[in-house]
């Protein structure tokens, strides 16, 4: 008898080709495999049919799911996902849940036959249960996935899986998420898959041992048994299907999927213009006690029908702000369904043959364990996410054919705090964990052609929703002063961001003693909501916690408060990593992303501002100070006051940009004919020395497009972050020690904004942007 003891590079999964793959698995586990000739056998008529039928199968796993499960982060949220693959797990169709829970479910199926095809074996029956995030088995710890083989006349047919955040997975703080942790050990336990379900059978020992870890064991014990349920249905209705149409029948569907998935994102890619276009963003404090800023870039390039994205110069791996590489590939995923692939239906397996990724080891998007991984998924992974986004949008914005699917940046990242205690209503004692999933409704990006969705949810979860509030109130011993749409939180732009909300929460009135806050959240000081074609971030996400209000518990309250200067009390400002207390007497104030905006708010029309003003999306002194609009007593506009204050506006972004004196030069529509867009303020002509950059506002020559050249000769101002608007926090020095700024670009002759956002005084400027574009 041997016995090996695996090293940790062994607990790490990457994509393979199938035929390596194949090498791996194990002789004794029999596949079912068909050839390009069967493939390519299925009518049209049949394809739709069963091609259909598998998706209405993935939305039946999601009813099961959540039916069944206890858990209001299933219930009310919609933070779960389920999909169908075949025997190598390339996903054939996914749910439209939360995308990013799916963008490493091949991962996990890939690492489980290539270690566990032997010993315990993979037969009929069997599921395997899995939370590691190195494998794919889930993003972070929290992400609970049930792998699930289907078995066709003793072959491996396929595989269904199902996934689902869990509330609390154990470790040294409730929620199982911890801001101070030195590594995975200081988080809750990530498990590699093991075999949960034998022969049809629930494994008892394998199931406690799984519940036993948690604060709250009935609520995942239910989640388990609801993924197993989920994925038991299924595989029951593709056997069904089998036997109507025959195993090669649907194989031949599945492939199909895929290969016209592929075939119809590569088609697309082909119509775009060739080129690199690179982004950097930050994540603020690593962990309790940190004050740096840690820099993600990115370099995509992308030549005919293919992407390559480069993630090499993004900081090294530290604190908690990590993700290992499946993390990294679902910050693509998540990003590039939505964005690039929304008219095309989601085979993930095909869409994802048509990237490939470029990492360095040891990094923050793709840490080596032991690394804390507990942020991975809201932390590094959206981060990545927010920069593909980014340039996926200049790319894109660079093809008049495809403008009208350029989206700015939706709201960045989640802000997470948990909430955890006793609960003592009603003369109990019950241990409650619940973090706060009011912030699902965050503000979609501008577009550029439309403003962006207002607490629209969220782009990474497509059924996204907010918890009603009445929900959280009879679950959990909290009571919502307020939640709404937050003015002024949209990115300003000629296209405004989607605005977010705020809540605040205070104990109930029965409720005694303190409870534990866990809080985590980037994008307080440098905004991931970052607008494109010199449009405004989106707001700074803000915690608080109010000590000390006026009416404690709502006793004797005539009125709800209207907002935080009506709480009374003393504010304190909640770290980006940290733990605090909500006790009696205070208040817990969240305030969550918006979207960014979409080109100059000087250009936005002054006929909307007014819109926006009295339907309480924009105050009247951002109308004034950020878009230039002023509004007269009768709140029509004031033509000659806007048309000044609009041209002071551009006499003061000359002010530090050297070109302090010079009057701007007149904002038109200049004749453009036979140039190229870059985006909305930039456009491109060739002449006998090369591609020249114009301002597509005034027609200004500004520099030669080669190498990012242009970028240069444009006009540069540097100033506070509240120059951004009364949505930007005030005080970056509370989180981090770098200095930060609000970072303009403008055309040198009419000043119009081509390039705006809050980034440390070191951030470099977009030299690369556009390089080898063609």
């Amino acid at each position: 008898m041997t016995s090996r003891i695996p090293g940790a590079d062994e607990f790490t999964s990457r994509p393979l080709p199938r035929e390596e793959l194949l090498r791996q698995v194990s002789p004794s586990l029999p596949l079912h495999r068909i050839d390009d000739e069967q493939a390519g056998r299925v009518n049209a008529l049949t394809y739709e049919v069963v091609r259909h039928r598998l998706w209405a199968i993935t939305q039946e796993m999601g009813e099961t799911l959540r039916r069944m499960s206890g858990s209001h982060v299933v219930t009310e949220s919609n933070d779960f996902n389920f999909s169908i693959c075949d025997e190598l797990g390339e996903q054939v169709q996914v749910g439209a849940y939360n995308v990013g829970l799916i963008g490493s479910m091949d991962l996990a199926i890939v690492w489980t036959l290539r270690n566990r095809s032997d010993n315990p074996g993979i037969a009929e029956g069997d599921m395997f249960l899995c939370n590691d995030p190195w494998i794919g088995g889930g993003l972070h710890q929290n992400d609970a996935a049930v792998l699930a083989p289907i078995f066709h006349e003793g072959k491996l047919f396929g595989w269904t899986t199902a996934i689902a955040h869990q509330v609390d997975l154990g470790g040294p703080r409730p929620g199982s998420f911890s801001p101070s942790a030195q590594d995975v050990f200081g988080e809750a336990l990530p498990t590699p898959p093991i075999k949960v379900v034998r022969d049809g059978v629930l494994q008892r020992d394998v199931a406690d041992a799984w519940v036993r870890r948690s604060r709250l064991p009935h609520l995942v014990g239910l989640d388990l048994r609801a993924k197993i349920a989920a994925n038991k249905n299924a595989a029951e209705q593709i056997l069904r299907l089998i036997a109507k149409y025959g195993a090669d029948t649907v194989k031949a569907v599945m492939r199909r999927m895929m290969d016209d998935a592929e075939r119809r994102l590569r088609a697309k890619l082909e119509t775009l213009p060739d080129g690199t276009w690179t982004a950097v963003g930050y994540q603020e404090q690593s962990q309790t006690g940190d004050r740096g800023l840690h820099a993600i870039k990115v370099a995509m390039s992308k030549e005919k029908d293919r992407l390559v994205f480069d993630f090499r110069g993004t900081a090294g791996q530290t604190g908690i702000i990590n993700c290992p590489y499946p993390g990294l590939r679902a910050g693509i995923v998540f990003t590039m369904l939505p964005l690039l692939a929304g008219d095309i239906p989601w085979a993930a397996g095909g869409l994802m043959r048509c990237f490939e990724i470029v990492t360095d080891e040891d990094t923050l998007t793709n840490a080596s364990f032991p690394a804390a991984v507990g942020k991975g998924p809201f932390g590094p992974a959206w981060g990545s996410g927010n920069l593909v986004a980014e340039v996926l949008a200049k790319m894109l914005d660079a093809e008049p054919a495809h403008r009208s699917d350029v989206q700015s940046i939706c709201n960045g990242t989640t802000d997470l705090c948990v909430v955890s205690g006793v609960d003592v209503r009603g003369g109990g004692s019950k241990g409650f964990v619940s973090p706060i999933f009011d912030v699902m409704a965050g503000g979609y990006g501008a577009q550029v052609h439309h403003d962006g969705v207002d607490t629209g949810g969220r782009l990474i979860i497509p059924a996204a929703r907010a918890p009603d509030v009445e929900m959280t109130e009879y679950l959990y011993p909290l009571v919502a002063l307020w939640r709404r749409e937050q003015t002024d939180s949209g990115g300003p732009g000629r296209q405004r961001g989607g605005m977010s909300g705020s809540v605040c929460y205070v104990q109930h009135p029965d409720q005694v003693g303190a409870m534990a806050l866990v809080v985590s959240g980037t994008g307080k000081v440098a905004n991931q909501n970052v607008g494109l074609a010199g449009g405004y971030p989106g707001n700074s996400q803000l915690d608080l916690v109010v000590r000390g209000i006026d009416v404690p518990q709502l006793a004797g309250a005539t009125a709800v408060p209207a907002g935080l200067d009506e709480l009374g009390g003393d504010i304190e400002v909640l770290p980006c990593e940290g733990e605090s207390a909500l006790r009696p007497g205070d208040a817990l104030y969240l305030h969550w992303q918006a979207g960014g905006g979409y080109g100059d708010p000087l250009l936005r029309p002054a006929g909307n501002v007014r819109d926006d003003v009295l339907q309480a999306r924009v105050s009247v002194t951002a109308a004034r100070d950020v878009y230039g609009v002023v509004l007269g007593e009768d709140d029509e506009v004031d033509v000659t006051a806007t048309e000044e204050t609009r041209d002071r506006l551009r006499h003061r972004r000359a002010t530090g940009s050297g070109l302090t004196g010079t009057r701007p030069a007149p904002i038109g529509a200049p004749d453009l004919t036979g140039a190229r867009r870059l985006d909305d303020n930039l456009a491109v002509l060739d002449s006998p020395a090369g591609r020249t950059v114009v301002c597509a506002h005034c027609s200004t020559e500004i520099g030669p497009l080669a190498g990012g050249a242009f970028v240069a000769a444009l006009a540069r101002r540097d100033a506070a972050p509240t120059d951004a608007g009364p949505h930007i926090w005030r005080d970056p020095s509370v989180y981090v020690d770098a200095e930060v700024v609000f970072r303009q670009l403008f055309c040198p002759g009419c000043l119009t904004a081509v390039h705006s956002r809050v980034v440390p005084v070191d951030h470099p400027l977009p030299l690369d942007d556009y390089r080898n574009w063609t």
